[in-house]
């Protein structure tokens, strides 16, 4: 064989290997591209995650859990009482990172004094409690249910500090439309901090944490009702640490 030939073929085999590289990584950009694309349509229309900052939400779902939502749920149905879900609660300072913001964000950040520019949403997981057009009411429980200081784990929001663990503390119950809600997933009695009322308005929902002696939660906002806009999955599952089913 000629030098000449010799030289072509191993210009043709360079070239085979050249082109074959070139359309292994053309075939591993349109899989990355495709990921992203997948991934993308996955969180923003899908599925929603959310890692659980405080444990208002505990036993149920723990300080740190993370869990799996379905945008599904709310966009082709409507939230049901005992929902656990994801909403959008207010901003987070995308300067300082400060997620203490209620509604809508200022333009100037309170807490570090900066401008916000590409405020961050802020999420919030809770139960659903009150439906469109319900009545809520939290009234002093019978005294049949009160409990001692020493069964009570969590201080409360406004909290009881120095007090014996003998002490009798006066419990609470929530009531919908006149009727009692049974709670069975509470952590612990829900403590009396006096009456309150609430008139869901239509389109909005009222929303609690199971830890009710710890949760800041529709009681103590600003504004105490969600809107429909606002909802954004219903959590399912927990997928770490361990699967825990939520839907129950």
């Amino acid at each position: 064989m000629s030098e000449d030939k010799m030289n072509q073929g191993e210009e043709l085999k360079e070239r085979d290997k050249k082109s074959k590289l070139k359309s292994e990584i053309i075939s591993w950009i349109q899989i990355i591209v495709a990921a992203f694309i997948l991934a993308f349509f996955l969180n923003n229309f899908i599925i929603a995650n959310s890692t659980i900052p405080t444990g208002s939400m505990k036993d149920t779902i723990m300080e740190g859990d993370r869990v799996m939502g379905l945008r599904l749920a709310y966009t082709f149905g409507e939230p049901e009482r005992g929902d656990i879900a994801i909403f959008e609660f207010g901003w987070i300072c995308n300067r300082c990172k400060t997620a203490m913001g209620e509604g809508e964000a200022p333009e100037t950040c309170p807490y570090c004094g900066q401008e916000i520019t590409r405020p961050d949403t802020l999420y919030y997981v809770k139960r659903v409690i009150g439906m469109p057009g319900d009545k809520i009411e939290i009234r002093k429980a019978d005294a049949s249910e009160y409990v001692k200081a020493s069964e009570i784990s969590e201080a409360p929001v406004g909290s009881f500090e120095d007090i014996s663990p003998d002490t009798v503390l006066v419990t609470a119950d929530v009531y919908v439309n006149g009727e009692k809600l049974e709670e069975p997933y509470l952590n612990e009695p829900m403590l009396y901090t006096g009456d309150m009322d609430f008139e869901v308005p239509e389109d909005c929902y009222f929303m609690m944490g199971d830890n009710r002696n710890n949760s800041e939660d529709a009681r103590f906002w600003q504004d105490p009702y969600i809107s429909k806009d606002q909802m954004t999955a219903k959590v399912y599952f927990r997928y770490w640490p361990g699967i825990k089913w939520l839907d129950d």
